[in-house]
């Protein structure tokens, strides 16, 4: 289910005005045509960067605004000031853009030529303060962007525009996502509810709901031969360290019956609830966790807006190196030279975060109340990550996101689940304080592949509240910051 990324295009568009001249505008054209070009041929950006002739005047920027909102390809605007353009030739176009904005602040030349400049130089490069009129316009307009600012070939230049152009594929899949929640939330959890409505009406989420019962035909139906191929593929890519394959065989069944039905109704997310399993002989484990290893989002225990969120950072890491998961907070240890959080889940965590090939093992459940199902054991390996949630506030949606240092654990032999041990930026003191202050749930998204500025550029471009605990949290001003956000949010609305 890997995502054709290559399909996307980001526009280069490039503003200028008539009182130059037909001479100089060929030259402006003939500059952008060149960042265009060097941009689309950088190994950061993941995407197609398209060349656009340079607008002028505001039917020309209308016109180029109601094509990309209209194309299936276009996910986003990249947008360069290499000259002075008027910016009140930009608000009709900017009043109906659609699709992200970066403005890109640089200019074709990287130094200032000493002995050379003179004013047809200086008319020629105004991007210092045709990007400042640009700037203003936006503001004024409350036009959410990114603003990049530097030398184009530059590689933290790219950089940044790769990362934010992985958000813009993060913000086209929220558009069109598909989320099935087999039965509900867990009975009387607070943090898995939300309003889906509002989440369709601000995210794009489709959230529907099918009875556990849809799933069970569809897994009834799933032929032995079927299941006997698939425990080919699983000898071959995993070690299986158990005698029951009768409930590995299960397992596989769910997962071509749950494959089948998330296909046909063109899901890419979707949800379960060990309360909700009625039909099934074992819940869903295994299952869950080979099919986030084929890019779908996944939640438990009816838990919808993180599966929503696991799908999104898998499109917007794919490629890099590092995995994406579900993941939970489950206990702690309390060292005071090292204090860390042991993460897993019962069951379902995603071997692309795999320290190494990953154990197909069977052991009992003592929840459920169904048959031992098969489940993946691995540890997660050592490195950086970041620990994401989404929880609902009440008219507003708040991200919070904690950058963590994964750390090796020592030897668990009789904890059969997929398992990380890490420290929480700053420490576990305050990254935990910080996190419950925010209300932050304990289902998140973990990714070894993003960092905080993915997540901020994709909540930047939704208008989400975003809260960040890192290094630099202090708990007294992060208090201060959620009430802030409360006033901001509540004048907003």
């Amino acid at each position: 289910m890997k995502d054709k990324i290559s399909n996307y295009e980001l526009w280069f568009v490039t503003g200028s005005q008539h009182l130059y001249g037909a001479e100089t505008l060929k030259q402006v054209n003939k500059h952008s045509e060149i960042i265009a070009n060097a941009l689309n041929s950088s190994s950061y950006i993941p995407l197609k960067v398209k060349f656009k002739p340079v607008v002028t005047t505001p039917d020309e920027i209308l016109e180029i605004c109601v094509a990309a909102n209209t194309s299936k390809e276009c996910i986003g605007l990249i947008t360069w000031m290499h000259t002075f353009s008027p910016s009140k030739m930009w608000i009709s176009g900017l009043n109906i853009l659609e699709k992200p904005l970066l403005h890109l602040h640089t200019q074709f030349n990287r130094e200032i030529p000493w002995s050379e400049i003179d004013m047809d130089f200086m008319n020629l490069n105004q991007s210092a303060h045709g990007g400042r009129e640009f700037g203003f316009i936006c503001t004024r307009m409350g036009i959410n962007r990114k603003v990049v600012v530097g030398f184009w070939q530059d590689e933290n230049v790219q950089q940044k525009v790769g990362i934010w152009s992985r958000a813009a594929l993060g913000l086209n899949e929220s558009k069109n996502l598909k989320i099935c929640r087999f039965g509900d939330n867990m009975r009387e959890v607070a943090v898995t509810e939300g309003d889906k409505v509002e989440a369709q009406k601000l995210l794009g989420w489709q959230i529907n709901a099918h009875g556990v019962g849809d799933l069970v035909e569809n897994v009834n139906a799933v032929s032995e031969n079927d299941v006997d191929i698939l425990m080919e593929q699983y000898k071959k890519e995993y070690n299986i360290n158990t005698t029951e394959l009768d409930n590995v065989r299960y397992q596989a069944r769910i997962e071509i019956g749950l494959k089948n039905f998330l296909e046909k109704h063109n899901y890419k997310a979707f949800s379960t609830n060990f309360e909700d399993i009625f039909g099934l002989k074992q819940l869903p484990g295994l299952a869950c966790q080979r099919l986030m290893e084929q890019g779908y989002g996944f939640g438990a225990e009816g838990d919808w807006k993180q599966s929503a969120l696991v799908r999104i950072m898998k499109v917007m890491g794919e490629g890099l190196e590092g995995g994406c998961s579900f993941m939970e907070d489950y206990t702690y240890h309390l060292d005071p030279n090292q204090a860390a959080v042991l993460s897993a889940h019962m069951l379902e965590i995603c071997p692309t975060v795999s320290e190494e090939k990953p154990n197909i093992e069977v052991h009992h459940l003592g929840i459920g109340n169904k048959d031992a199902p098969a489940r993946f054991v691995f540890n997660v390996p050592e490195g950086k990550g970041i620990n994401a949630t989404l929880i609902d506030m009440g008219g507003r949606m708040r991200m919070i996101v904690n950058p963590v240092d994964v750390i090796k654990p020592k030897p668990l032999p009789k904890l059969p689940v997929a398992r990380a041990l890490w420290v929480p930026e700053p420490n576990l003191e305050i990254g935990a304080h910080a996190w419950i202050l925010a209300g932050g749930a304990h289902h998140t998204s973990f990714s070894m592949a993003l960092n905080t500025e993915y997540m901020e550029d994709f909540a930047e471009m939704l208008g989400l509240e975003f809260v960040i605990i890192d290094k630099d949290t202090n708990i007294r001003n992060f208090k201060k910051e959620l009430r802030f956000n409360d006033v901001y949010y509540h004048i907003r609305k």
